[in-house]
């Protein structure tokens, strides 16, 4: 079995000490093969965020670590970076590249970057991205649960969250689908959530699901609920777990499980 760990929207700068040794903790338990960071690692793309981000990644002590930046990862008030090096702090934390991919026998799992400088919070994915990603996942090994990571949301629950919706995901959900992937993991709005998208769009040739993560570590939680962070866990069959903050005894808890494959 193969298990991987997502979080998302850590924001370092308002992280949670409670939340983190937790996480710790919940890592030693599980021991995850994957730590996916699924954007907003930072609060406002700081180099002292970014250092204490992947300080406190490398000691979770997970093998493999795919990291990908999301909209506050990039400078809000310095704009001759924002321009011309939006990327250039979180590149010389987590670098060398904005995209990446992790494989084994049970998973493929790849990262697209869908934060751009132009936008402030809602994300894009292009064409060419959307393309790139079929043609990989459509050459994946039989067997492999196939996942594709992006920021920003492809579905959401509330009508208020419509405007942070990854600006070409409809056109992604459909092509990706075709192809073979299933499930699309996300953050950004700080709500959990698996969502099937044949809710969504009935004709896709298969079923995808939508992966949203919460709040991992940041006090810049929503709708009255508390950290958390999802487990994935993969062999012939996949199961989602969504696992939340106990506050009281400072441990995560696992509280949803749902199967996607």
């Amino acid at each position: 079995m193969s298990v991987v760990l997502q979080v998302s929207d850590t924001h370092f700068g308002t992280e949670r000490p409670v939340a983190m040794a937790a996480l710790q903790a919940l890592c030693a338990q599980l021991r995850p093969d994957l730590l996916l960071a699924t954007g907003d690692i930072t609060q406002r793309a700081r180099h002292d965020e970014f250092a204490r981000a992947r300080a406190f990644f490398d000691s979770l002590g997970v093998p493999a670590q795919r990291v990908l930046p999301g909209n506050h990862d990039i400078p809000l008030f310095d704009l001759v970076a924002r321009a011309f090096r939006p990327h250039a702090r979180y590149l010389q934390a987590f670098g060398p590249a904005l995209e990446g991919e992790f494989s084994n026998d049970a998973l493929l799992v790849l990262t697209l970057n869908t934060t751009r400088r132009y936008r402030h919070s809602r994300g894009e994915v292009s064409a060419a991205q959307i393309e790139a990603v079929a043609q990989r996942v459509a050459a994946a090994a039989p067997g492999q649960l196939r996942l594709v990571a992006v920021h920003q949301p492809v579905a959401v629950t509330l009508a208020a969250d419509r405007g942070h919706l990854l600006r070409g995901h409809e056109a992604a959900v459909r092509r990706w689908a075709e192809a073979g992937v299933d499930a699309v993991l996300g953050g950004h709005i700080h709500l959990p959530y698996v969502l099937p998208l044949r809710q969504r769009w009935p004709a896709l040739p298969r079923p995808v699901w939508a992966v949203q993560g919460g709040t991992a570590l940041s006090h810049r939680l929503r709708g009255g609920l508390s950290n958390s962070v999802n487990v994935i866990r993969a062999q012939r069959s996949a199961v989602v777990e969504r696992w939340d903050l106990d506050e009281a005894a400072g441990q995560f808890r696992c509280v949803a499980s749902t199967v996607i494959r």
